[in-house]
């Protein structure tokens, strides 16, 4: 079984809106369900799972039904941050998935994300265990020296890190029985990927690409608006 595990735990303080920021409309629809229905049309998703904050699991609810999102068969209660979040969500698959099945963890305010990149997330973490979409920046890099840049950084030696991360059911497990063991859960960023570096596991690299956008501020809304009514326009030629 390939697994999305949607991560909608989070309250958006930065986006300033009256609810959590997956559950703003754009024409009409929640951000969640956008991204939710990345998944639900993707033909190697065979289940869904929806990690949600828990002021929301009712209205969740609901826009599974309204929505016709068949393939969520699971919702539970989001944590403290992303760790915690992911950790919910795992621990509420264990005696449903089998070791080798995918999960993929994802944003669940990121609904630019394509078929494509979804696929070859599957693919490298069915190879390797685990994935990660990444790409290389297209823009210059600089130093952060306060009000100021005092170093030019290559390019082509970060890159940008994005999900769905996919991961063996077995592996992921496993990271997070042994992180929570040595008390590593809050020695770093909170992010799956943050936690892998520390441990000294190696990451793999899957496919991404520029629209893979986290909705982040209300311009990111702009974005999705206009993304939306891009894809409808091209479809009904």
């Amino acid at each position: 079984m390939n697994v999305p595990i949607i991560l909608a735990g989070g309250v958006g303080t930065r986006m300033g809106a009256d609810r959590p920021k997956q559950f703003v409309e754009v024409l009409g629809k929640p951000v969640l369900v956008y991204t939710i229905e990345l998944f639900q049309n993707h033909p190697e998703i065979d289940a869904i799972e929806v990690v949600c904050v828990k002021s929301h699991i009712d209205y969740l609810k609901g826009l599974v039904e309204e929505y016709n999102l068949d393939k969520v068969k699971w919702i539970t209660e989001g944590g403290a941050d992303f760790q915690h979040s992911v950790i919910n969500g795992i621990n509420n698959l264990k005696g449903k998935l089998d070791d080798d099945d995918i999960v993929l963890v994802h944003y669940g305010a990121s609904p630019f994300t394509s078929a494509d990149v979804i696929s070859d997330s599957i693919r490298v973490a069915k190879k390797h265990g685990n994935s990660s979409p990444a790409m290389s920046s297209l823009l210059l890099l600089g130093s952060n020296d306060g009000d100021k840049s005092l170093n030019w950084i290559d390019r082509d030696e970060v890159l940008i890190l994005n999900t769905p991360q996919g991961f063996k059911f077995s592996y992921v497990t496993q990271l997070y029985e042994e992180a929570i063991e040595k008390d590593l859960i809050d020695k770093v960023e909170p992010h799956t990927t943050t936690l892998m570096y520390l441990m000294g596991r190696e990451l793999y690299l899957s496919k991404s690409n520029q629209y893979n956008l986290k909705i982040t501020t209300k311009e990111d809304l702009d974005l999705l608006e206009a993304f939306t009514l891009m894809k409808q326009s091209r479809a009904n030629k």
